[in-house]
């Protein structure tokens, strides 16, 4: 493959695919359009190096696309908040320019890690962030084309600062309808804020994603992903995550399979008619709970082969990071770092070539 060829045609079909003019807030510009029926698309993340998944490149998108032999149609990276509140330009013009669409996660969060009081879901009900998020909406207008943005990233997992357990939990006399627990309800009131300001400055071209993990935690009632939707009026895909193992020290996995349809036929209850993307898949190597490529070829016959049919898209997450001072407990997922990997990569996607829309699909 002729990557600098690949890279000047893509930015041509790109310009050409979308025909966009910058908008005035009140315009609606091009938005991402769902695949033919019986299509989907395929994106990634394509890795950074240091752990605060930003820091991707042309580069290793080129590699990702060359070791499985298929361009692909967005490119997933996070916009993490403290690292600063300005719309990713830069990054977003040059997936832009390789033809693919920026699908950025909204990480309101003062750390990498942990949980702080800069950027918080309080702070966005409390208004302390709507200049920021104007801001951000008024460059994501300019920007013109195409573009993914999801907050609130696998809210029903505890891991991320917006999840429930750490603003109200289950407790349901502290915010809003006193039916509903204030944790999720007020995830829910932070969203609506966010998209209301965010579109309100015009940024129309973005296709909003309400993304959860296949699997609760805290698995209590309070916090089972439906109790965190934002309603149809605000979602136009669902996004879920299922992992296999992520670190090498781990014995025991779910399937793809096993997680996908548990969660499965609760997104189709919770919102009926909306398109379904693996927002996030993928597996390390070296753990004995299972083998990456026999694990990502499953989910991928399962995934092209139409079993979940509002699936529209999905989107490996090709990184490498490091777990502690061992090296033989780093993780991988990169495709390029296992042949094995890499074979069932080109296989599957090879074979369902006339499946996968490597051109966005753009609707008015």
């Amino acid at each position: 493959m002729d990557w600098a060829s690949v890279c000047a045609a893509a930015a041509v079909l790109c310009v050409a695919a979308c025909g966009c003019e910058v908008g005035e807030a009140g315009d609606r510009l091009p938005r991402l359009g769902e695949p033919p029926v019986g299509q989907m698309y395929h994106g990634v993340f394509p890795g950074g190096y240091s752990g605060a998944e930003d820091d991707i490149t042309a580069e290793q998108v080129g590699t990702y696309e060359e070791t499985v032999g298929k361009r692909v149609a967005w490119v997933y990276f996070s916009h993490n908040w403290y690292q600063g509140t300005e719309f990713p330009r830069e990054t977003a013009e040059w997936i832009r320019g390789l033809g693919a669409v920026p699908f950025i996660r909204l990480m309101l969060r003062e750390e990498e890690n942990g949980v702080g009081t800069r950027f918080s879901v309080r702070q966005v009900l409390d208004g302390e962030l709507d200049a920021d998020l104007r801001r951000w909406g008024e460059a994501a207008r300019e920007f013109g084309t195409l573009l993914v943005a999801e907050f609130g990233t696998e809210v029903n997992g505890q891991w991320f600062p917006w999840n429930g357990v750490h603003h109200g939990g289950g407790q349901t006399d502290g915010f809003g309808d006193a039916r509903k627990p204030d944790g999720p309800e007020r995830f829910v009131a932070a969203y609506r804020r966010i998209a209301d300001i965010v579109g309100g400055a015009g940024a129309s071209n973005i296709t909003w994603v309400f993304h959860v993990d296949a699997t609760d935690d805290p698995e209590e009632w309070w916090n089972r992903f439906e109790n965190y939707y934002p309603g149809d009026e605000y979602v136009d895909w669902v996004g879920v995550t299922a992992y296999g193992p992520q670190q090498p020290r781990e014995d025991e996995a779910e399937s793809f399979r096993e997680q996908m349809d548990r969660c499965y036929a609760r997104v189709k209850r919770m919102a009926a008619g909306k398109p379904v993307i693996v927002a996030e898949f993928g597996c390390t190597a070296g753990s004995r709970g299972a083998d990456p490529a026999e694990w990502a070829g499953a989910a991928l016959d399962d995934i092209l082969g139409g079993r979940w049919p509002r699936v529209i898209g999905f989107s490996w997450w090709n990184e490498r990071w490091q777990n502690d001072d061992n090296p033989t407990h780093d993780t991988t997922m990169r495709v390029e770092e296992i042949p094995a990997l890499a074979e069932v990569f080109r296989q599957k996607l090879d074979g369902a070539k006339e499946k996968l829309v490597e051109r966005p699909i753009v609707r008015e």
